[in-house]
C-alpha cells in the first residue's frame, strides 16, 4: 500500500507540474524567422523568409509590418488558430507581399525598400495578448506598381446567340509588365465561367496589349452562361507576387445555342416534268426547337423567283447568323442555294427594333410554314437534275442540306448556254 501511495503522489506532482508549464508557457512561443532581410525580386535569393510559432492557448493570430512612420501592413490580420499539439509549429513563408482588399478584391502589393518591425501578435480568450518583434528589412523589392491599363468592353449588353447581332464581346487591356492574366464572368453565387487565353502581339505572360474576342462558347457549340447579370473580372499577377485585379458589368440576354430544322417538306408539282416557263412549288415547316431565338430576314415567306434572279437580287444579301430557307439545284451556276426565302411572315414572326433596323425572331419552340416558288425560264445545265431545299444558317453552317431531293426535267426543245429560255417572268409574290 505504502509503494502504491508514493507512485499516486509521484504521478499527480508529474501531471500538476506539466499543468503549470502550460499555464506559465508564453501564449506564443518558439518563434523563429529565417532571414530578417529579403530582396523580393524574383532572382530566385533570398526572396522569402519562413516565419515560425508556436501557440500556448487557442488564439487570434496577426502578423503584420510597421515602418518607421507607424503605419502598418497585415500579411495575416486577426486569424483562428488552435494552441500546437504535438511539437510541430504553424509555419508562413512572407515573400514580401501584402494583400490588400479593395471593392470585394485581393489586390497584392510588394513592400517598398525600408526598415520595418516584423510584430507576430496573439490574443487568446480572455483577452491576454502576447507580441514577438523582429527588426526586418526589405531591400531590392521589385515594387513597380502592376496595371492594366485601358481595361474595356465594347459592350455591356451582350447576346451570345449565332444570330449576327450582339454575339461576341471584345475585352481589352495592356499589362505594364510581365504578368500572368486570368479574365472571367462571376455571377451573383461566386460562380467563375473563364472567358480564356487572350490574344494580341505578345505572348501571354508577357507585357503588352491584349484581347479577349468573347463569344460565351457558342461557337464552339458550348452553351453560353445562363442570362443575367455578371461582372468581368481581370486579374493580373507578376513574378514577385504583386497582384491587381480590375471590373466592369456585363448583361447576357437571350443566350444559346441556335436549335432549328426543317420538320416537313412538300413539293407541289404533279408529275417530275415541268415545262419551260412553268413553276416549281414548295411548301415546308421550320420549328426553332432550341432554347434561344432565331433571327430570319427576307425576301419574305412567299416571294416568287425566275431562274434569272436570286437572293441578293432581290436585296436579301447574306447575314451572318440569320437562319433562311433556300432552294437549290445540282450544277447550279449561280451558286448554292440562289433562291432563299425567310422563315414564315415577318407578322408572325417577333419584331425587335435596333436602331434604324427591325430584326425578325422566330422564338423557341415556335413552328412557322415557309412557302415559294421559282418560275423556270431556263434549263439547268444537268437535264433532268434534282432540286431541294436547305435551312441555312448563314455564314455558319447548312443546318439540313439537300434535303428531300426532287428530280425534276425541264421539257425544252434546244439548249442555249443554261439549255433554252421562256419569255423571262416578273418576280412576283404568291397571294
Amino acid at each position: 500500500m505504502k509503494t502504491l501511495r508514493i507512485g499516486w503522489v509521484i504521478g499527480l506532482f508529474l501531471v500538476l507540474g506539466a499543468a503549470a508549464g502550460c499555464v506559465f508557457r508564453p501564449l506564443i512561443y518558439d518563434v523563429s524567422v529565417s532571414d530578417t532581410t529579403i530582396t523580393p525580386n524574383a532572382d530566385g535569393e533570398s526572396d522569402v523568409t519562413r516565419i515560425e510559432y508556436k501557440l500556448a492557448r487557442n488564439a487570434t493570430l496577426s502578423i503584420y509590418f510597421e515602418d518607421e512612420s507607424g503605419a502598418r501592413y497585415y500579411f495575416r490580420k486577426q486569424r483562428e488558430r488552435s494552441r500546437t499539439v504535438g511539437g510541430r509549429p504553424y509555419r508562413v513563408d512572407f515573400g514580401g507581399v501584402i494583400p490588400i482588399e479593395v471593392g470585394g478584391f485581393r489586390q497584392d502589393r510588394v513592400l517598398s525598400d525600408g526598415t520595418y518591425k516584423l510584430v507576430l501578435e496573439a490574443t487568446d480568450a480572455r483577452g491576454r495578448t502576447a507580441t514577438v518583434e523582429y527588426d526586418f528589412v526589405v531591400a531590392q523589392a521589385d515594387a513597380t506598381p502592376l496595371e492594366l491599363q485601358g481595361f474595356a468592353l465594347d459592350r455591356h449588353l451582350f447576346t451570345p446567340n449565332r444570330d449576327g447581332v450582339n454575339d461576341r464581346v471584345n475585352i481589352s487591356y495592356l499589362v505594364n509588365k510581365d504578368a500572368q492574366v486570368l479574365v472571367y464572368l462571376l455571377n451573383d453565387e461566386g460562380r467563375k465561367y473563364p472567358i480564356g487565353d487572350p490574344k494580341g502581339p505578345a505572348r501571354p505572360g508577357k507585357a503588352g496589349p491584349f484581347y479577349h474576342n468573347y463569344s460565351g462558347g457558342v461557337d464552339e457549340g458550348a452553351e453560353p452562361p445562363p442570362d443575367g447579370a455578371y461582372i468581368v473580372v481581370a486579374t493580373a499577377e507578376d513574378a514577385v507576387g504583386n497582384k491587381v485585379t480590375v471590373t466592369d458589368t456585363l448583361e447576357i440576354v437571350d443566350g444559346g445555342v441556335p436549335m432549328a430544322t426543317i420538320v416537313g417538306l412538300e413539293w407541289e408539282v404533279s408529275d417530275v416534268t415541268v415545262p419551260l416557263g412553268g413553276t416549281l412549288y414548295f411548301t415546308a415547316t421550320v420549328e426553332n426547337y432550341g432554347k434561344t431565338p432565331i433571327r430570319t430576314i427576307g425576301p419574305e415567306s412567299g416571294t416568287q423567283y425566275t431562274t434569272e434572279w436570286n437572293f441578293a437580287t432581290l436585296g436579301g444579301w447574306t447575314s451572318s447568323g440569320a437562319f433562311r430557307l433556300g432552294m437549290g439545284f445540282d450544277n447550279c451556276p449561280l451558286g448554292d442555294y440562289m433562291w432563299r426565302w425567310s422563315l414564315g411572315k415577318f407578322s408572325e414572326l417577333r419584331a425587335v427594333q435596333n436602331g434604324d433596323e427591325t430584326f425578325y425572331y422566330l422564338d423557341p419552340g415556335k413552328r412557322v410554314m415557309v412557302t415559294g416558288s421559282v418560275v423556270i425560264n431556263q434549263a439547268p445545265p444537268r437535264n433532268p437534275t434534282p432540286f431541294w431545299l436547305g435551312l441555312i444558317h448563314e455564314d455558319v453552317e447548312i443546318v439540313n442540306n439537300r434535303a428531300d431531293p426532287k428530280w425534276i426535267e425541264v421539257q425544252v426543245e434546244a439548249d442555249g448556254p443554261w439549255g433554252a429560255k421562256a419569255t423571262p417572268t416578273p418576280v412576283v409574290k404568291t397571294p
